[in-house]
């Protein structure tokens, strides 16, 4: 499967912003989707989870409560929403996907995306 993000941009601390990942292949509706980020000298990190048929999420906790994951099966695209946005949840954003199960590791996922710049002004 190949997965495409988008949404990222420039947005002032307390804003929202929506990202979106496409996903081609018949297979999408099977797969676990994560969201990671990573910031410039960090280590990847995890963001969010939602499980193949979108019934469970797995939030960090550094945002929970502020973003929210969602899927739609019959668009091959995961979503995830960010409201409440913090300067220090500036960085590159990437969608994940896993054949065998929700994870909250990045080496659990086989599939990912190229990323998408998210900055958060203060």
């Amino acid at each position: 499967v190949q997965l495409q993000a988008s949404g990222g941009g420039l947005v002032q601390a307390g804003g929202s912003l929506r990202l979106s990942c496409a996903a081609s292949g018949r297979t999408f509706r099977g797969y676990a989707m994560g969201w990671f980020r990573q910031a410039p000298g960090k280590e990847r990190e995890f963001v969010g989870a939602i499980s193949p048929t979108g019934i469970n999420t797995y939030y960090a906790d550094s945002v929970k409560g502020r973003f929210a994951i969602s899927r739609d099966n019959a668009k091959n695209t995961v979503y995830l929403q960010m409201n409440s946005l913090k300067p220090e949840d500036t960085a590159v954003y990437y969608c994940a996907g896993s054949p065998s199960g929700i994870g909250t590791m990045a080496h659990e996922y086989a599939y990912w995306g190229q990323g998408t710049q998210v900055t958060v002004s203060s």
